[in-house]
This record gives C-alpha cells, sequence and structure tokens, in this order.
C-alpha cells in the first residue's frame, strides 16, 4: 500500500487498482480539533483533482476536502458520518472519508511522499 499526500491535508492510500481511499491527516485533524460533522460525497460522482469533494466541521472551524486525484467516488464511510470523531481518534485508520475510482494515475506523480509530506509540516 503507497500513501501519498496534498499540501491541503489529504491523504490517499492505493489499496489495489480498483479504489484508493481518501482521508484528514494527523496534522489535518489535530489542526481542527474535535471534529463534530462530516460531509460526505455523492456516491457515482467523478471529481476532477482538486475539487471539494466534502466538508469537515469541528468545534474550531470547517475545512473542505479536496479531491487528491481524478476519479469517482465508489464507497463512503458510513461510519465517520456515524461518528464524526473517528476522524480524530484514527484519522489514517478507520477515519477515512471514501474510496475512489482513479481514472488518471499519471496525477499520483503529483503528490507528496511521506518525506515530503513531513518536510510541508516543518516549515508550517
Amino acid at each position: 500500500m503507497t500513501t501519498m499526500f496534498t499540501p491541503d491535508h489529504e491523504w490517499i492510500n492505493i489499496e489495489d487498482h480498483e479504489a484508493a481511499v481518501v482521508g484528514i491527516t494527523l496534522h489535518a485533524q489535530d489542526a481542527l480539533g474535535d471534529v463534530v460533522f462530516v460531509e460526505l460525497p455523492e456516491v457515482g460522482r467523478s471529481y476532477k483533482k482538486g475539487e471539494v469533494a466534502g466538508v469537515v466541521e469541528s468545534v474550531k472551524a470547517a475545512a473542505d476536502i479536496f479531491m487528491p486525484v481524478s476519479g469517482e467516488v465508489v464507497e463512503v464511510n458510513e461510519g465517520l458520518r456515524a461518528d464524526p470523531a473517528l476522524a480524530n481518534t484514527d484519522p489514517m485508520g478507520n477515519g477515512w472519508f471514501f474510496k475512489v475510482h482513479v481514472t488518471d494515475m499519471a496525477e499520483f506523480d503529483h503528490l507528496m511522499d511521506p518525506p515530503a509530506y513531513d518536510a510541508l509540516l516543518k516549515t508550517l
């Protein structure tokens, strides 16, 4: 499994050739504080890289969730909708937001690998 990151603090895991999993990073959940609501994308809807695909709201702020790569949403995390705190307690695991069927694998070349994302965090 390969995890890549965006400058907007989303992560994406390539699980298999069918779908990739998207969520927010530890840094994002730390910055947001206690998550109280998530708006997940509609299954079957296609997005271009960079489009807003959802919203996460916390006691501090609301933030858009951007699509890290172009593709079609094939599944959303209903557990997260029922318990938004999963985004805080396990953002890189059970707190995932949605799965996407990637339409342009070349877009992964423009994402950050873990060392590049760690370097970005040191500048914040």
